[in-house]
C-alpha cells in the first residue's frame, strides 16, 4: 500500500485510493464513525494533487486547504453531504494512523482534530460563498439547482447545448467573480515538484555558532551600530556621502574604503549591505538621514535569528546583488528573474556534494533563454550575454559565501556531472554540451556546495512550500510502522539505514517492536516493503531467514526469498505454496483492484479460477482483512459469473500427520 505515485502513475493511483477509501468505509461503518466515499475521494485526491503528492501527510496547512479551498472548490454534494465534511476528514486521519499510514511528520490525530474543530465556522461561511467554486462546480451546481442530473448518459451535452442557447439562468456577478479569481490566483491546481533526497545537519548548536560567524551578518550588525541612534545625513540624492561611506566600508571590512568613487552608489558591496539592512528593517530613511530602526534591537542581538532573515530576504536583491559599477548593462541579465534563478539554483545544489559552477552556468543561462528574447542569429551578442549571466551567477556565489551558505573550493569535477551529457534526453543544446565536455575535463575547476547553515536554509523554505524534504533524524522517535512506511517510500537504502540505526539508538526501541509493527500492517504490499527496509538497513541479522516459519511474515518472507533466488518453491510444503499462493492473490488485489483480479482470474480459465480461489480462501492466510475482501470482492462475483459454486477446500493444519488426498474431478 503505496501513499506516494508520481502524476503519470494515474492507474496505479487509482487502485491505490480505491483500496483506501474500501478498508477505511468498512472500518468507519464498523465503529460508527462519520464517513463518505465522495468525500473520502476527495481528501485523498486534494494530497496527491498537492505540490508533494503524500497521500498520508496532513499538517494545519494541509488541513485547512482541503476544508477551506479545495472542497469548495471542487467538490459538487448537497448541503447537508458538504456539512458533514470536517467529520470525514478525521475519520479519515485517524483510520491512517491506526493502521499505521500517517506520516509522523504532520499533524497527530490529536493535533488534527483541534485544527478541524478551530477550522468549522470558517469552512461554513466558504460553503455559503459561491464565488469559492471553480467553473466546473459552479456549472455542477447550477444544473443540480434545476434539477439536472449530470451523471445520466448524455444529460451533460444536452445541458451544455442548453446553456449556448441561452435557456439556462445562472447568477452571472458569481460567475464573472469566479473567473475574475481565476485569471488572478490561476485556481487552487499545484505543480508537483521533485522529491529532494533525505539530508543531515549537525547539531544545533553548532549552526547557531556557525550564523555568529557569518561575515555578513557581522557586516549588518556593524552597519546598524554605524547608523546609530541619531542617525547619518544623506545627500540630497538620497546617498551617503562619500566620506561616510568611506567610513563605514572600513568598518566592514569590505575593502572598498580605498576605492576613488565620486558617489557612494560607486560601492556595490557597501550599496548591497545598505540594500539588504533596509530590506531586513535594521535601518530606514526618513527626512534626509539615514536611521536605526529600534523595534531591530532584539534582531540584531540574535545572530542566528538575523542568517535566517537574511537569507530569507536575499532572493529580493537581485539588482544589488548583480549590478556593479562601470558596467556596460543598464540592467543584469539575472537581475530581473533572481528571484526565481537563486532559489532554483540552490534547489539544485540541495543535497549535493560540491558541484562544478560551469554546470550551473549552462543551466542558468538556459533558463534565461527562456525569460528573455535574443536574437538567435547575433551570435556574438548571444555570447556576450552568456558570460554575463555566467559573471552574475559568480557574484550571486560571491554573496552567498560572505554569507555562509556556500563554499566556494577548487578542483575535478565528479564523473557524475558530465555522465548524462550524451543521453538523448538531454535538455542542454549541442553548443552547451560540448562546452561543458571540454570544461569538465579540466583537472582544476571552480566547485560549489552549500554549507550545513545553507542546507537548513534550503530546507527551511522547502518546508514552507509545502515540499518534502526529509532531515536525518527527524523520525528517531517516530511509531515503528509510521517510520518504516516513509523510508520505504521517501529515503535511499543509505539514508534509510542511517535513520534506523539512529531509531535503534533510542531507549525502549528495538528490532521486535519494528517487527510487531510489520505484523500488525494490514497492507500485504506495504508488509513486502517494511520488510525490504529492515533486511536492507540490517543486513547483519539475516531477518528473512530469521522469519521464515513467522506466523504471520512468513508468506511475506518466501515471496522475497523466491525472487532473490535463495529460496525454491519446490521446497515449500502444500499448505505453504497455499499460503504463499494466497500472498500473491492478496498482493495483487491491492495493486490492481477487485474488477483488474476478476478479469485477469477469467484469463486463466472459467472452469479452474473459483476452484483455485476456494483453495486459496481456505489457506489460513493471517490477513483477515484482506482474505474477507478477496472472497466477497472478487470470488464470489467470479462464482456467479462463472457458475460455480464457491467450496471450500480443507487445508491439512500445522503440524498434522499425513497427506491430504487428491480431490477427483
Amino acid at each position: 500500500m503505496r501513499t506516494w505515485f508520481e502524476p503519470e502513475e494515474a492507474e496505479e493511483f487509482e487502485a491505490a485510493k480505491d483500496l483506501l477509501i474500501r478498508r477505511c468505509v468498512t472500518w468507519a461503518e464498523e465503529r460508527g464513525h462519520p464517513v463518505g466515499s465522495l468525500l473520502l475521494s476527495a481528501a485523498v485526491d486534494a494530497r496527491h494533487e498537492s505540490r508533494d503528492g503524500r497521500l498520508a501527510y496532513w499538517d494545519r496547512a494541509g488541513i485547512r486547504f482541503f476544508l477551506l479551498r479545495y472542497v469548495p472548490y471542487k467538490v459538487t454534494a448537497p448541503r447537508q453531504m458538504l456539512d458533514h465534511a470536517p467529520d470525514v476528514l478525521l475519520t479519515y486521519l485517524r483510520y491512517l494512523d491506526v493502521t499505521g499510514l500517517r506520516d509522523p511528520r504532520g499533524a497527530t490525530p490529536a493535533e488534527a482534530g483541534e485544527i478541524i474543530a478551530e477550522a468549522r465556522t470558517e469552512y461554513a461561511a466558504a460553503l455559503d460563498d459561491p464565488t469559492l467554486r471553480g467553473m466546473a462546480t459552479f456549472w455542477a451546481y447550477t444544473a443540480m439547482d434545476q434539477g439536472i442530473d449530470l451523471t445520466v448518459p448524455g444529460a451533460f451535452e444536452r445541458f451544455q447545448r442548453e446553456i449556448d442557447a441561452g435557456r439556462v439562468s445562472y447568477d452571472e456577478q458569481v460567475l464573472d467573480q469566479i473567473m475574475q479569481n481565476r485569471m488572478i490566483n490561476g485556481g487552487i491546481a499545484e505543480e508537483r515538484a521533485f522529491p529532494q533526497p533525505p539530508v543531515s545537519l549537525p547539531p544545533a548548536s553548532e549552526l547557531t555558532e556557525a550564523a555568529a560567524r557569518s561575515q555578513t551578518v557581522r557586516r549588518l550588525i556593524t552597519l546598524a551600530d554605524w547608523v546609530g541612534k541619531d542617525g547619518r545625513a544623506l545627500t540630497d540624492a538620497g546617498n551617503l556621502r562619500v566620506a561616510d561611506a568611506r567610513e563605514v566600508s572600513a568598518l566592514l571590512g569590505t575593502g572598498e574604503d580605498q576605492l576613488r568613487v565620486r558617489s557612494a552608489t560607486d560601492l556595490p558591496q557597501l550599496n548591497l549591505l545598505l540594500a539588504w539592512a533596509k530590506k531586513l528593517r535594521l535601518i530606514r530613511t526618513s527626512k534626509g538621514r539615514l536611521l536605526r530602526v529600534a523595534k531591530a534591537a532584539p534582531l540584531l542581538r540574535d545572530p542566528e535569528a538575523l542568517w535566517r532573515r537574511a537569507f530569507e530576504a536575499l532572493p529580493e536583491l537581485g539588482r544589488a546583488v548583480t549590478l556593479l559599477p562601470g558596467s556596460w548593462r543598464p540592467e543584469p541579465i539575472l537581475a530581473g528573474i533572481f528571484d526565481e534563478i537563486l532559489p532554483d539554483v540552490l534547489n539544485t545544489m540541495y543535497g549535493m556534494d560540491d558541484m562544478p559552477v560551469v554546470r550551473l552556468e549552462e543551466t542558468v543561462w538556459l533558463a534565461c533563454q527562456e525569460y528573455y528574447l535574443f536574437d538567435p542569429k547575433d551570435e556574438r551578442l548571444l555570447d556576450l550575454w552568456r558570460r554575463d549571466s555566467a559573471r552574475d551567477l559568480g557574484r550571486m556565489f560571491e554573496v552567498l559565501s560572505d554569507l555562509g551558505a556556500v563554499e566556494l573550493t577548487r578542483g575535478p569535477a565528479d564523473p557524475l556531472y558530465s555522465s548524462d551529457l550524451d543521453h538523448d534526453d538531454q535538455p542542454l543544446p549541442p553548443d552547451a554540451v560540448e562546452r561543458l565536455r571540454a570544461a569538465l575535463a579540466e583537472p582544476d575547476l571552480p566547485l560549489v556546495r552549500l554549507t550545513p547553515l545553507g542546507v537548513r536554509g534550503v530546507r527551511d523554505r522547502l518546508l514552507a512550500e509545502g515540499r518534502d524534504a526529509p532531515l536525518v533524524g527527524e523520525l528517531a522517535t517516530a511509531p515503528p510502522a509510521e517510520l518504516l512506511g516513509v523510508l520505504a517510500q521517501h529515503y535511499p537504502p543509505e539514508d534509510a539505514a542511517a535513520e534506523l540505526r539512529g531509531w535503534l539508538d533510542q531507549p525502549g526501541q528495538d528490532i521486535e517492536t519494528l517487527l510487531q509493527a510489520v505484523r500488525d500492517c494490514p497492507f500485504r504490499t506495504r508488509v513486502g516493503a517494511m520488510l525490504r527496509v529492515l533486511a536492507d538497513a540490517l543486513p547483519e541479522r539475516r531477518l528473512r531467514d530469521e522469519l521464515r516459519h513467522d506466523p504471520v511474515l512468513g508468506p511475506a518472507v518466501w515471496t522475497q526469498l523466491i525472487d532473490a533466488g535463495e529460496l525454491d518453491a519446490g521446497s515449500l510444503s502444500e499448505r505453504e505454496n497455499l499460503l504463499l499462493g494466497a500472498e500473491n492473490f492478496l498482493a495483487m488485489l491491492e495493486l490492481a483492484g477487485p474488477e483488474m483480479m476478476i478479469e485477469q482470474l477469467k484469463a486463466i480459465g472459467a472452469g479452474d479460477a473459483p476452484e483455485f480461489l476456494d483453495a486459496i480462501l481456505a489457506s489460513g492466510h493471517p490477513d483477515k482483512a484482506g482474505m474477507r475482501e478477496l472472497r466477497e470482492q472478487v470470488a464470489e462475483p467470479l462464482r456467479r459469473t462463472a457458475g460455480h459454486p464457491l467450496r471450500l477446500v480443507p487445508t491439512r493444519p500445522p503440524g498434522a500427520a499425513g497427506r491430504r488426498k487428491k480431490r477427483k474431478r
